[in-house]
């Protein structure tokens, strides 16, 4: 599967999927949290985050507080002083990261602080969660960052016709 594709056809589709994203929110499908959970397990089969970090490089996660005595654990100093350093209040007065690419993600995509990275960061693309249908319109905003998602969201469509 070439990610770098499936990236560039997510912003061609990029209309379509918030169409059919939405047409799925509004149909809710029987067994649609099973069919999802299973395309996004047969995608990740196939697909190697590490291959492209697109997420690290152009988003930030939220940090939950607990997200942020992890962090400063892991890195050795206090959680005042990696919010200083590392993160700041957006729009949503949520904390995240001040810059993109991410201070954490290392030259081959591997991520510094992994085992102690933030919850976003754990479950992202969300692709995997229940009630899938409440987080389409952030599904539809991962087609444009997470090449698995684009692939999910076809996989999708092969399921649910619209």
């Amino acid at each position: 599967m070439n990610i770098f594709a499936l990236l560039q056809k997510g912003k061609e589709e990029k209309k379509a999927n918030e169409k059919y994203l939405q047409w799925l929110k509004r149909k809710h499908p029987p067994k649609l949290d099973i069919t999802i959970q299973h395309i996004h397990d047969v995608v990740f089969e196939k697909i190697d985050c590490l291959h492209c970090a697109n997420c690290c490089k152009t988003t930030s996660p939220i940090f939950y507080p607990k997200d942020i005595e992890r962090a400063a654990k892991a890195l050795r100093m206090k959680a005042v002083d990696f919010e200083k350093n590392y993160l700041r209040i957006d729009e949503d007065k949520d904390f995240v990261l001040q810059n993109s690419p991410c201070p954490f993600l290392m030259e081959d995509n591997a991520c510094s602080i992994y085992e102690s990275r933030p919850t976003a960061c754990r479950e992202y693309p969300h692709t995997n969660r229940k009630n899938f249908v409440q987080i389409t319109e952030l599904t539809y905003k991962n087609t444009l960052v997470c090449p698995a998602v684009v692939k999910i969201v076809d996989e999708l469509k092969e399921v649910y016709h619209a």
